[in-house]
């Protein structure tokens, strides 16, 4: 019986032969890939709507079943982002410097796949494709657990990876699931040393924690999105009400969207009224300070766990503060380092913003929902990494290679 270490061996085995694939045959996985998904949606769907049933069933949340639910209408989006993957520049082999020494050895420094990426992540099946076809473009290998919400769909989803790549002439077995063994997959990827080049878990904070805490390979963190927007005293109305709503209600379950909003106190009565008359007819459930609550009269009360809180959901913390050193303070204490954006027309206060908030992304008068790789032009994403070694923010093609360096010499030794 296969194990969940023996399919990531057999990634491992691919690893090398994707690694030297040409551009125009990795081209030809990514083209495969969106013809099959439209081809193959009817399938796709129905082992959806079994995960979705399955979902309700134990209680899933109506956010999380906006993650996992697919129809032809997203499938279709999935088929065309693989189509703009493919556009996008193959960075292997890419020189990022060279020289020559006194001594006539001649160095290049070039961009190398990292080999076999694991991908730990919950109920998201688009991630699953995003994350194959970055790897296969940039030559890695892919091991995957997408969790048991979305395991009927995963199934389907990475036999179509398979046949695409059997398709063009590699080898199937460079995309990889575990999601069959449960948590046991997980625990195997974390302790794969050797197996696994590099782990990178996309969820909640419970399992990035997890992740991070107990992995023995090495971990890119990809962090819970704890996202601030502040509206400086200069900030103009109809931004401010556009930019929130946007952040806040254009998809609230997903990691970049706003969960606390910071309002500069002379601000308060030109513009929260307004700001939050417009989420309240979205929906939204604001938890507010007690300046907001008397300003706001539908508010709740603001706890302390909510200026920590990861909603996905249609609610929003707001608070009202002095001025931007204490935006900036509150920002530094909760932020967990994804995105964070000031609304003002005050240059300084722009440019410090951007200068001294130490998150992977910084904006001035724009919605936090476009950190994003697809955004960013990347084509799609493996995930936003929080953390500073290796990679920051969105990760996309570049993201997943390393670099080596090549020496030609001509019969040089060290003295």
């Amino acid at each position: 019986m296969v194990s969940a270490i023996d399919k990531i061996r057999l990634a491992k085995q691919a690893a090398g032969s994707l690694a030297q694939a040409s551009t125009t045959v990795k081209n030809e996985v990514l083209q495969q890939v969106a013809s099959l998904l439209p081809i193959r949606a009817d399938e796709i769907i129905a082992a959806n709507q079994k995960d979705l049933a399955n979902g309700v069933a134990d209680g899933m949340t109506a956010s999380l079943q906006d993650r996992l639910r697919l129809d032809h209408g997203r499938i279709q989006a999935i088929a065309d982002s693989v189509l703009q993957i493919v556009s996008l520049p193959d960075p292997v082999g890419d020189v990022i410097r060279g020289m020559s020494l006194p001594n006539a050895l001649k160095l290049t420094q070039v961009r190398v796949p990292l080999g076999v990426i694991g991908v730990i992540y919950e109920a998201r099946p688009n991630v699953t494709i995003d994350i194959a076809v970055l790897a296969i473009k940039s030559g890695n290998a892919t091991v995957l657990r997408g969790g048991r919400a979305a395991e009927h769909t995963n199934a389907v989803l990475v036999k179509l990876l398979q046949d695409a790549l059997a398709i063009a002439g590699l080898n199937s077995d460079a995309v990889q699931t575990v999601d069959e063994f449960g948590r046991d997959g997980g625990v195997e990827m974390m302790r794969a040393v050797g197996l696994i080049d590099v782990l990178i878990p996309r969820g909640g904070a419970g399992l990035i924690r997890q992740v991070v805490e107990e992995a023995k390979v090495p971990v890119i963190q990809t962090g819970d999105g704890v996202v601030h927007i502040f509206v400086d005293e200069t900030a103009r109305l109809d931004w401010a009400v556009e930019i929130i709503h946007n952040a806040k209600v254009q998809r609230p379950s997903v990691c970049n969207a706003v969960e606390t909003l910071l309002i500069h106190e002379n601000a308060v009565e030109r513009i929260l009224p307004a700001v939050l008359d417009r989420l309240s007819e979205s929906g939204v459930t604001v938890h507010g300070d007690e300046v907001t609550q008397q300003n706001f009269f539908a508010a709740v009360a603001a706890t302390e766990e909510d200026w920590r809180a990861e909603y996905h959901d249609l609610d929003i913390a707001v608070k009202v503060v002095k001025n931007l050193d204490e935006a900036l303070a509150h920002i530094a204490t909760y932020s967990t380092k994804h995105t964070e954006s000031i609304i003002t027309e005050n240059v300084s206060n722009a440019e410090r913003f951007l200068n001294e908030v130490d998150s992977s992304t910084v904006m001035v008068n724009a919605s936090t929902r476009f950190t994003d790789g697809g955004e960013f032009g990347f084509g799609a994403e493996v995930g936003i990494s929080t953390q500073k070694l290796h990679a920051r923010g969105p990760m996309g093609l570049q993201e997943l290679t390393s670099t080596k360096w090549l020496v030609r010499g001509s019969g040089q030794v060290r003295a």
